[in-house]
């Protein structure tokens, strides 16, 4: 059993720094948190820690670290409503991940579907990989989460939090409550605008590709104009795989106008074609983007103010989260110092 939930409920997310975001982040994962904000105790870290367990470009990782920040405040995270900060910034994330490891089976995380995809491509696996879903629950069950919004890819590691925090409580008596994941069900999977088999990524090289939200207007327009369809004619959503692209496009149309199916596919009885979609939902694309590269731009021109926003941030995670781990390390026969409390 989890502790009682208050009656504001607390959610926890976590975004790597591994590449610009796309159209599909925002339609995925943005749009819900800045909605959850509105109602929830909301936390969102930049999981500079996460990204560390492939090799990185030091100055680059700093740098996507500030432009995703950057990118996270123009979409509509508001600052005075969402705790967002980055996790190396709040050290209770690594000592508790250690905590952790030291109540979580060995064969609960070599049975992890990310790690044994990621390991097989990999000469030498790094400890990291293996223990990076303990890092996972240790972000989420530090600020005692409800909710955590993911990808339907995340939602393993979620069930492993659920397990690691299940297993702590029963060892050393009810310390965590016992999260949730919350996966939404349209809009989740945004496919690639050159192959709609393929779920949009933001790590995917070469144009064509994702819709980033800081490209140009030219850019998304070509981009869209180029996606892949199919030869026929029929503007309406359909699980046939050939009318991927076709329903990939009315998706992100229908999320982005918050119409339903049927109101969307009434929309373009009169379309000529292919053409006519493409151009409806490249101009609907650029409306609701315009506005966010200009606040992104905006707060990388202003160094200072982003440096606040995250160390307010990092402050306030760090109140929530220094005196969880006390308890965690107090419950497990650790004595925390006076000057530590």
């Amino acid at each position: 059993m989890s502790a009682s939930p208050p009656s504001r409920k607390t959610v926890f997310s976590g975004i790597q720094p591994s590449g610009s975001l796309h159209l599909g982040n925002y339609l995925g994962a943005i749009q819900q948190w800045v909605r959850m904000q509105e109602d929830r105790n909301s936390f969102i870290s930049i999981v500079d820690l996460h990204a560390i367990t492939v090799t990185q470009d030091p100055k680059m990782l700093a740098e996507r670290v500030r432009h995703l920040a950057a990118v996270l405040l123009a979409a509509g995270i508001d600052s005075e409503k969402t705790t967002l900060f980055v996790q190396s910034h709040v050290r209770a994330h690594a000592e508790g991940s250690w905590l952790l490891s030291c109540v979580t089976p060995l064969g609960w995380l070599e049975r992890m579907t990310q790690y044994k995809d990621k390991s097989v491509k990999q000469q030498s696996v790094m400890t990291g990989l293996l223990t990076y879903p303990v890092l996972q629950a240790a972000d989420i069950l530090l600020y005692d989460a409800h909710e955590v919004p993911v990808g339907q890819d995340q939602k393993q590691h979620v069930e492993l939090t659920r397990d690691v925090a299940q297993r702590f409580n029963h060892l050393y008596g009810e310390t965590f409550v016992v999260p949730e994941p919350v996966i939404r069900k349209d809009g989740a999977r945004i496919m690639g605008m050159d192959d709609p088999g393929t779920k949009m990524s933001k790590s995917e090289a070469g144009s064509g590709h994702a819709l980033l939200l800081t490209d140009e207007e030219a850019v998304l327009r070509r981009t869209i104009k180029r996606a892949t369809t199919d030869s026929g004619r029929d503007i309406a959503f359909s699980d046939d795989a050939e009318k991927a692209g076709v329903n990939n496009l009315l998706t992100i149309y229908q999320l982005l106008t918050g119409k339903d199916r049927d109101q969307v596919v009434a929309g373009f009885a009169d379309a000529r074609g292919y053409g006519d979609l493409k151009t409806a939902v490249a101009d609907l694309v650029v409306e609701k983007l315009a506005p966010i590269r200009s606040e992104y731009t905006r707060y990388l021109a202003d160094p200072a103010e982003l440096d606040q926003v995250l160390q307010k941030g990092a402050g306030r995670a760090r109140a929530v989260a220094e005196p969880k781990l006390n308890q965690v390390k107090e419950r497990m026969g650790l004595a925390v110092p006076a000057e530590l409390r």
